[in-house]
């Protein structure tokens, strides 16, 4: 069994997406314009992975940058209105900026890092560096 570190951010985001979920909101946003996509976060032997649910997003409205141990997935969802009035009965998808933001462990190799956008799932994935990977020792 892994051990996970506690972040009180971290139950306050799934508090806020239990809440969005009960009073029929599409998605948390964090001001007016701003949303936050849902994140998961693995760790393997050689990789953390980073996985966030963008769906109809294209891959040059979002950029990946990581800037002194940061790891920042940001973009913008465009609203493409239509030409002709139409009569909108439920809106519910979130348009406009989004941005998250995760502090990397210092293991990270931030020089070989690969991010690829496939059926509306940002998948970054952070190798670890060589000295950071476990290894079995012969006992002799």
């Amino acid at each position: 069994m892994a051990l996970v570190r506690w972040s009180p951010w971290r139950e306050l985001e799934e508090m806020q997406r239990t809440l969005s979920r009960l009073l029929g909101e599409a998605a948390p946003a964090t001001e007016e314009g701003v949303w936050l996509p849902a994140v998961d976060i693995r760790e393997t032997d050689d990789a953390l992975i980073v996985e966030a649910e963008l769906p109809g997003i294209e891959r040059k409205d979002v950029k990946v940058d990581i800037k002194d141990g940061v790891l920042t997935i940001s973009g913008e969802r465009k609203y493409e209105k239509e030409t002709e009035e139409e009569n909108i009965h439920r809106m519910e998808r979130v348009y406009g900026r989004f941005s998250r933001s995760f502090s990397l462990p210092n293991n990270v190799d931030v020089d070989k890092v690969e991010a690829k956008l496939k059926n509306g799932v940002l998948t970054v994935r952070l190798p670890k560096k060589e000295t950071a990977r476990a290894r079995t020792v012969e006992i002799k």
